[in-house]
């Protein structure tokens, strides 16, 4: 499945819908205002909670946690690296890696080492646009949440690095 995730560039808080590739809206995004740290949750289009997003401050590498009905489903940790962005992410859905480019606009994601999921960022945009496609079978809304994470370290102005 392909989706489609455009950030508004002048939001007081991170809101925004993930359509899939007709345009039609199949997610949305909603961060909480004046929180230190980012915190977002994501809805089904229906408006059922589906995981919810906070990173951990204070930290040397960026670590979020996603949680699931108030359950602990997955880590997200940025490894140091010098010039390739990489990730690990400990995850009661099997083990990730996540791996980009120097320029970090284009990301694979992996599952027990096979590929499932391919991230591009549009390079001229006047918001951070992203095409996502997921393999079928996999958790949808997880690898979402994985690259809202990514959105957040890379290219979300307002993080707490």
């Amino acid at each position: 499945m392909r989706y489609l995730i455009k950030e508004r560039i002048f939001s007081f808080a991170d809101r925004f819908t993930i359509n899939d590739e007709n345009g039609s809206p199949r997610y949305e995004v909603v961060g909480k205002i004046m929180s230190i740290g980012n915190k977002l949750d994501l809805y089904d289009i229906q408006g059922n909670h589906m995981l919810y997003i906070e990173q951990k401050v204070f930290r040397f590498l960026p670590e979020y946690s996603i949680y699931k009905g108030g359950s602990l489903v997955g880590k997200v940790y940025k490894e140091f690296t010098l010039f390739k962005p990489r990730f690990t992410i400990d995850s009661k859905f099997g083990n990730f890696t996540i791996d980009g480019n120097v320029f970090a606009h284009d990301f694979s994601i992996m599952k027990n080492g096979r590929p499932i999921a391919w991230i591009s960022k549009k390079w001229v945009s006047f918001s951070d646009t992203y095409s996502v496609d997921i393999a079928d079978g996999e958790d949808q809304a997880f690898v979402l949440a994985l690259v809202i994470v990514l959105d957040q370290v890379h290219h979300d102005n307002r993080n707490n690095q």
